[in-house]
């Protein structure tokens, strides 16, 4: 079975020009050429399309995606692994709903808050697997004690802070900024502080890593790419020149 370019933008939400387009980057070829040079697409493509509009979801930019697919060429492999993301987002979702809900409950009726029902959904902690395997139950444990001492204003500081340099490296990327340059530069000093401010000054090993980690994961990534496409890689190639520049490890 197959069907037309016409017919898979309309099931998909999307334009036959940008399926036009993914097939011109080389994401989501046709599965063959008719006659008149229209574009037909068979099961094999409507598979690789869905991942290629959840990886977009996640917020990776397009060449980031193109490199995930041919890195991950066992479909099912893959399809197991975007079940999971999207499963854990939605615990994460429904966690965060519940927290605002109770929260504009306990507000209009004038009830004491309570900081673990305020921050449920948005703590650290449900990486906690993934960090110790990264870099060490003493890893985790050390950033766990410096994030539970933060109160609830430290917290909130800390996230804001975040969201101010993630809207900056947007800007310098969007305005043609280079990675190289003294306005990017400065946005990575902010950022490699920002850093510290949890566990001392970062390792150049580590900065490099973590600006790897921005464009390989979607879930870091898109913390950046939902400022324009391309913006965590933008913050990698950034990250990386200052901390060979900067850092020691």
């Amino acid at each position: 079975m197959e069907w037309s370019i016409q017919e898979i933008a309309r099931k998909a939400g999307t334009t036959s020009r940008t399926l036009r387009h993914y097939g011109d980057l080389g994401l989501l070829a046709p599965s063959r050429l008719g006659s008149n040079g229209y574009r037909y697409y068979d099961q094999d493509a409507l598979v690789r399309l869905q991942r290629i509009l959840l990886l977009r979801e996640l917020g990776l930019s397009l060449p980031a995606i193109k490199g995930v697919l041919e890195g991950q060429r066992d479909t099912a492999v893959a399809l197991r692994a975007h079940l999971r993301l999207l499963e854990q987002e939605q615990a994460r979702i429904g966690r965060q709903i519940a927290s605002v809900r109770t929260t504009l409950h306990k507000t209009q009726e004038g009830r004491e808050l309570m900081a673990e029902e305020v921050f449920d959904g948005f703590d650290h902690t449900a990486h906690e697997r993934e960090v110790t395997e990264r870099w060490g139950r003493e890893a985790y444990e050390e950033g766990d004690r410096w994030w539970r001492s933060l109160g609830e204003a430290g917290k909130k500081a800390f996230l804001g802070e975040h969201e101010a340099i993630a809207r900056d490296w947007g800007r310098a990327r969007e305005t043609g900024a280079e990675a190289g340059g003294e306005r990017a530069q400065e946005i990575a000093r902010r950022h490699c502080a920002w850093l510290s401010s949890s566990s001392g000054e970062p390792s150049r090993s580590y900065v490099i890593g973590l600006g790897e980690m921005y464009v390989a994961d979607p879930r870091f990534g898109k913390n950046y790419d939902r400022y324009g496409d391309g913006t965590a890689a933008f913050v990698r190639d950034a990250l990386t020149i200052y901390a060979e520049r900067r850092l020691s490890d």
